[in-house]
């Protein structure tokens, strides 16, 4: 009987395995993760740390029953290797499991930064249930809390724990918030919003040491020393990959994958947050963190296991991995698609309204919008989205953009849906 083994318990994992079953009733189906928690999702961590869920409200799947009725087995337990050639999982306990196809869903393991006393009892990650559990003993209201990052997901920890009523402190090694999402101006923004919020910012700072005590002593660059009851690093995260060095699956930041979600070895796949696909607006494989792409990486590539076990062709195919960013920080919403850096020869437009809370960045690349921050600018984070993901070509409505970049609907309708219809019509005519 064919034997699809899945690394990882994530979303993608779980979503391969469903995706496996509808597609082929009969095969078996393993998934392996490395907590003792059922399946849930990470996004939901800031959530219990509100209170607005309990534990099982971060589980991906409700039902108790839910893997045992689709006939899945999951095991928990680490994985120690990967043997491609002879198509074996080594894990930690020493259990060897063969596979037919295999799928690394692994995601991503939190960043330990090189910090004297980042082990020191009181810094925690917030990544896994465990590390929320010890959070929520210590963020309670009042207490001092320091966050080491001040990214993606450090803005995402910091509203859950202004919504537990700590005094928080926030430490950024760049030289704005949100460094790899927004530009200067956007990132300043969300550094004026969050202090106007009570929210100590530092940037352009490091924290240079810990020292254990009651309460914590952390050292900073600037030669400040804060007192923290407790210490959270968010300085990132990067793929967990580590089990695959000598297996014979390429990796390169993350887990190499063609079109397919097929990594160089035949019959093993990868998706989400370790996987590293190909994204069509930049024109480069990248590794795009964040769970929507996740799923849609495990639905092509469960589709090209069942494919590749019933000796077929693979026929799935992902269409590309866009960035995409929209972030909720303290009530201010901001958004980062594709290149917001701009690109080689592009052109860029700027709009600004700081009274306003509101700022956008166009980029360009001749009659198509590559990129774009926003700041403030809700109504308009589908078409942002739609336009950089889709490749319109604006034609006209670029200079009209250029000159007024507030007119992105307007773009967006009479160039995405113009586009549509031409496409429609040249289908009805190949018939």
């Amino acid at each position: 009987m064919t034997h699809h083994l899945i690394l990882g318990a994530g979303p993608a994992g779980v979503i391969a395995a469903e995706t496996i079953r509808k597609h082929a009733p009969a095969d078996r189906i393993t998934i392996v993760g490395d907590e003792r928690e059922p399946p849930y999702s990470r996004m939901a961590i800031p959530y219990l740390l509100m209170g607005k869920v309990g534990e099982s409200g971060t589980y991906l799947r409700k039902s108790a029953s839910h893997f045992a009725d689709l006939q899945v087995k999951v095991l928990q337990a680490s994985v120690k290797q990967v043997d491609a050639a002879g198509k074996t999982v080594t894990l930690e306990d020493a259990q060897v499991l063969g596979f037919d196809t295999l799928l690394i869903a692994t995601g991503s393991r939190p960043v330990r930064p090189p910090i004297r006393g980042i082990d020191t009892a009181g810094v925690h990650s917030c990544w896994t249930l465990d590390d929320a559990r010890q959070i929520m003993a210590l963020a309670t209201k009042g207490a001092r809390v320091l966050q080491l990052g001040a990214g993606f997901i450090g803005c995402i920890i910091m509203e859950a724990l202004a919504a537990r009523g700590v005094h928080l402190s926030v430490v950024e090694m760049g030289d704005r918030m949100v460094p790899r999402m927004m530009g200067a101006t956007a990132g300043g923004m969300i550094r004026d919003w969050v202090e106007a919020k009570g929210v100590q910012v530092f940037t352009d700072t490091r924290v240079e040491a810990i020292d254990q005590g009651s309460p914590l002593s952390v050292r900073l660059s600037n030669g400040q020393t804060l007192s923290a009851d407790l210490v959270i690093s968010a300085a990132g995260v990067r793929p967990a990959i580590g089990f695959l060095e000598n297996s014979g699956v390429i990796c390169l930041l993350g887990v190499l994958t063609d079109e397919h979600l097929q990594t160089n070895v035949p019959g093993i796949f990868a998706a989400g947050d370790c996987a590293e696909a190909f994204d069509k607006v930049s024109g480069k494989t990248m590794v795009s963190a964040i769970q929507p792409n996740a799923a849609e990486q495990a639905r092509v590539a469960a589709l090209n296991m069942v494919a590749f076990a019933a000796g077929k062709a693979p026929g799935a195919e992902l269409k590309g991995v866009t960035l995409i960013n929209v972030l909720d920080t303290l009530g201010l919403v901001s958004a980062s698609f594709g290149d917001w850096q701009g690109v080689p020869g592009g052109e860029h437009v700027e709009l600004t309204d700081k009274a306003a809370g509101r700022h956008l960045s166009l980029q360009f690349k001749d009659q198509v919008l590559v990129g774009c921050n926003a700041v403030g600018w809700t109504e308009h984070v589908g078409v942002m989205r739609g336009l950089v993901e889709g490749q319109v070509k604006l034609g006209a409505w670029k200079d009209t953009l250029m000159n007024d970049p507030t007119r992105l609907m307007q773009a967006y309708l009479a160039s995405a849906q113009g586009q549509s219809a031409w496409a429609g019509a040249q289908d009805e005519r190949r018939r």
